[in-house]
């Protein structure tokens, strides 16, 4: 099984024009798990950065940044994109966690000149990918952040006309080992650069305080990541999500989404070269090239398979 680690031929936004077709770009897929919540009023960039992973000053049109929301201790409660559309700010993120995310962000707003609404009913999430998508007038669109190969995500209040499944757009993040909120994250339990952010550039190091940054700051300076959230292949039927993966009958991990004889594990960087079990199969761990590793942590040749 090979993993995709090719890079992205996209052009700049600014290059597609409203009378383009969708049928120059290769894949468009609608994403009906995803949902979209507006953060409104002057002070919106402001309320963000203090709460917020990454550089919410980052954020531009056709620049989109991807961020996550923390408990004060650290650990992940909710990711999202952050897109600008005119004077406020459109939050790309799991349609099951808008209505959360709404309420728990709602608590810090004080006497901040902002307003927050979850308008999932609303607009559409789209994610394009290998290929230049023709933006239509209305719909809101940037790069995605995380890996040139990861395509576009498109917000728009109509539904756009798709060539891929949702289910082709999670084969293909899969296989560049991208998490998907609550599939690949544990709420209250999952570190930032566990699952990759450092690496994908949904963290800033030099923004100043947000909240859950000290955890996060002293994971990285103090080298205390002992596992990663990395693209496995399974020969034969796909355990369901939650199951140990084993090493010489001992758990060293646990599978998360998948499909396709694909998924994605958390794992111990020492078990990443060992040979694997889970739910009975044979288990391969494949560390993509963007995935930094200890030196002490061996990987595999992800095109070899």
């Amino acid at each position: 099984m090979r993993f995709n680690q090719g890079r992205c031929g996209c052009k700049p936004l600014a290059a597609a024009s409203a009378d383009d077709h969708f049928e120059n770009m290769i894949n468009i897929a609608q994403l009906p798990d995803r949902g979209v919540v507006a953060v409104d009023g002057p002070d919106r960039v402001a309320f963000l950065q203090g709460l917020v992973s990454n550089d919410v000053e980052q954020a531009a049109p056709g620049r989109a940044i991807w961020a996550a929301f923390l408990t004060p201790q650290g650990k992940w409660l909710a990711d999202f994109f952050i897109l600008v559309d005119g004077e406020r700010l459109l939050l790309d993120v799991e349609r099951a966690q808008a209505p959360m995310l709404v309420q728990k962000l709602s608590r810090f707003r004080l006497r901040s000149k902002v307003t927050l609404t979850d308008l999932s009913a609303e607009w559409h999430v789209h994610a394009a990918w290998d290929g230049l998508p023709a933006i239509p007038a209305g719909a809101i669109a940037a790069l995605d952040p995380r890996l040139p190969d990861a395509g576009w995500r498109i917000l728009s209040t109509a539904t756009l006309d798709a060539n891929a499944s949702a289910e082709a757009w999670d084969s293909h993040r899969l296989a560049l080992g991208l998490p998907d909120g609550s599939r690949d994250l544990e709420a209250d339990k999952t570190t930032l650069l566990e699952a990759g952010f450092d690496e994908l550039a949904g963290v800033s190091w030099s923004k100043g305080c947000y909240m859950g940054q000290e955890l996060t700051a002293r994971t990285k300076y103090r080298g205390l990541i002992k596992r990663r959230l990395v693209p496995v292949a399974i020969a034969g039927d796909l355990p369901p999500p939650g199951t140990p993966v084993l090493r010489d009958g001992a758990e060293v991990g646990t599978l998360r989404s998948g499909r396709d004889g694909m998924a994605l594990a958390t794992l111990r960087l020492d078990a990443m070269a060992a040979a694997l079990t889970c739910g009975g199969m044979d288990l391969i761990a494949h560390p993509p090239a963007w995935l930094h590793l200890p030196g002490a942590a061996v990987t595999r040749d992800i095109t070899s398979d």
